[in-house]
């Protein structure tokens, strides 16, 4: 494969807008990690939300340019725009959005985040299989629960304009990459086993091809690489981070993981020692990981690790 020009930036800044946790009084800032101040003036009424699902606001700077990318949009409505007004976010300066894949607990407040960026026609990189008509999921034989689906048709009324690509795509003039459909190489991640989707009228197994992530290049430190649920698998997503760019040295591996629940059970301890052979300086399980995953990574990488909440600003240079 031929591999994309990723132009190094001096900062790589994650702003969580919705995540599945938060903890308002943790008191653990450092020089990586802000958290969200529940304080409105001088008086303890601020709130911050948490929910299954995942957004975040990507800055990226270099040559003193900072530049914005919003990833993913949440599960409700308006926890992530909520969230955004809490920590008096400005999203008037997002130049483009990515959608990780089509499940409801990434693009369901797309909406509300739109009104917020201001603007119509806002580049949105997303897989075109992301815009299934019918999927699914059985937590038992037979019972189907309907899994609400985005339509092209809604990305534009929210403001965006989708930019469908299996391919990788460079953005923000090649400071940041939107991944594309990720190859599945390792024998441990099999992807959501419960997920289906119909196709010529026919019941499938949703292989979820349109899963992937955005990748930075941080100067003289490697990839920060940011997923919406790795249902490719995250060690998949990585090496293929790696591949498009070119880029060996990984410094930031974070997003959900996808390894919740007794059918990922055993593929959390493989995660978990590929992640560690990679090295990464920081990693940052979200939303999906787990809590028995986000354990295992904190027991097995404690240097590395950082719990990530709702209102959160990391902060990599």
């Amino acid at each position: 494969m031929k591999t994309v020009e990723l132009q190094p930036v001096d900062t790589v800044e994650i702003v969580t807008l919705t995540d599945n946790y938060v903890d308002l009084v943790s008191m653990d800032n450092n020089e990586v990690v802000t958290r969200a101040i529940p304080l409105r003036g001088n008086e303890f009424s601020n709130s911050i939300l948490a929910e299954h699902g995942f957004s975040a606001l990507v800055r990226v700077t270099g040559q003193e340019e900072t530049r914005s990318i919003l990833m993913d949009f949440g599960m409700s409505e308006d926890a992530a725009a909520r969230n955004a007004e809490a920590i008096s976010l400005d999203l008037s300066v997002v130049e483009a959005a990515a959608l990780s894949h089509g499940h409801l607990d990434h693009f369901t407040g797309m909406a509300r985040l739109g009104t917020l960026v201001g603007r119509k026609g806002v580049p949105l990189a997303v897989h075109p299989a992301a815009f299934q008509e019918s999927r699914w999921v059985e937590p038992l034989p037979g019972l189907e629960i309907i899994m609400p689906v985005i339509t092209r048709e809604k990305v534009r009324d929210a403001g965006f304009e989708p930019l469908e690509s299996k391919d990788p795509v460079l953005m923000l003039d090649g400071r940041a990459l939107f991944l594309g459909e990720i190859p599945r190489r390792t024998g441990f991640e099999k992807g959501m086993p419960n997920a289906f989707r119909r196709e010529n009228g026919e019941k499938i197994h949703d292989p979820l091809e349109d899963d992937t992530a955005l990748v930075m290049n941080l100067s003289d430190k490697g990839l920060v690489v940011l997923s919406g649920c790795a249902h490719s698998g995250i060690v998949n997503t990585v090496l293929y981070a790696q591949e498009v760019t070119g880029v060996d040295q990984v410094h930031v591996v974070m997003g959900g993981f996808h390894l919740s629940g007794p059918a990922m059970a055993g593929a959390v301890d493989p995660t978990v020692a590929a992640i560690k052979d990679l090295a990464p300086a920081y990693v940052v399980p979200t939303h999906c990981t787990g809590r028995r995953a986000g354990m295992a990574f904190e027991r097995e990488m404690p240097d590395a690790f950082v719990l990530n909440m709702s209102g959160t600003t990391l902060r990599f240079q």
